[in-house]
């Protein structure tokens, strides 16, 4: 996978964070999850920005914003930013892809912060309790140990663990581009961070709220997560009025890698629905 690098920066709060905007049309805004950043939507955002205008950006603790150990990257941080970016781009009723912990803070500015979206496609997010891992916990127990780890130990956990968020396995390349901005000895200590402030809290928040969300509201899931398993799907799609379907077969949790193709023309044909 090629690499590419967020050309603006905004401030906020202490934070750095890094964006982009390129196209012409609509605009449509991605959110990462973790531990991911915004590298794992652009193939799928160039394509689309024929048609729209694209907005990527990395939350701060992840991909190239900043990772100060004194800033909290929690949900709920992250759901108060997303409202002010959104204020400051001056977009105003975006169409919004979201997957993994970046449906929480999708949700979170709608729900929290006075953000209202064109429609919202939500793509293995984290949105229901329970939620986490045992490794999680691990890490919740263990984290301060854990970004003293040498350095090759770290990089070893670091491989394993984001290697099984896919089905079909990841490249070379596609492993390098996800595990980077963990390796050194900053991104080591904010990888552990964001997971010990991973907390059920900022969803059991507003779970009970989803039925107030009357946006089109579209809802993509890899048959073969084991992160967040298919049920999920089903269960947010009751909990969301009027939200539609779609399960992609041969797909883990890193469904833009194991299925780009099948995610490509699934979010293609739901952007053609909801600006036809």
């Amino acid at each position: 996978m090629k690499q590419f690098q967020l050309t603006r920066a905004t401030s906020w709060e202490g934070r750095t964070v890094k964006w982009d905007v390129f196209g012409s049309g609509p605009d449509l805004v991605f959110l990462h999850g973790t531990p991911w950043s915004s590298a794992l939507w652009r193939p799928i955002a160039q394509a689309l920005s024929r048609r729209f205008t694209v907005y990527l950006w990395d939350m701060p603790g992840y991909g190239e914003s900043s990772k100060d150990a004194s800033h909290a990257v929690d949900l709920g941080t992250q759901g108060e930013l997303f409202a002010f970016l959104l204020d400051q781009w001056q977009v105003d009723r975006p169409h919004l892809i979201a997957h993994d912990f970046g449906g929480a803070v999708a949700l979170r500015a709608r729900l929290l912060h006075g953000a209202v979206y064109a429609s919202l496609c939500l793509v293995d997010v984290v949105a229901l309790s329970p939620w986490g891992s045992p490794f999680f916990n691990l890490v919740k127990e263990h984290g301060q140990v854990l970004q003293q780890l040498p350095p090759a130990i770290h990089q070893g956990v670091l491989e394993s663990y984001i290697q099984g968020a896919s089905y079909r396995g990841l490249r070379e390349d596609e492993l390098a581009l996800l595990t980077s901005p963990w390796s050194d000895e900053q991104g080591q200590r904010a990888f552990y961070r964001q997971i010990q402030q991973a907390d059920e809290g900022f969803t059991d928040q507003i779970q009970s709220r989803y039925a107030e969300i009357s946006e089109p509201t579209h809802i993509i899931w890899g048959a073969e997560d084991t992160w967040i398993p298919r049920d999920r799907a089903l269960q947010l799609a009751e909990a969301i009025p009027h939200a539609s379907v779609a399960i992609l077969e041969g797909a883990g949790h890193l469904i833009q890698l194991d299925a780009p193709a099948e995610l490509a023309s699934e979010l293609t044909g739901w952007l053609q629905t909801v600006t036809s």
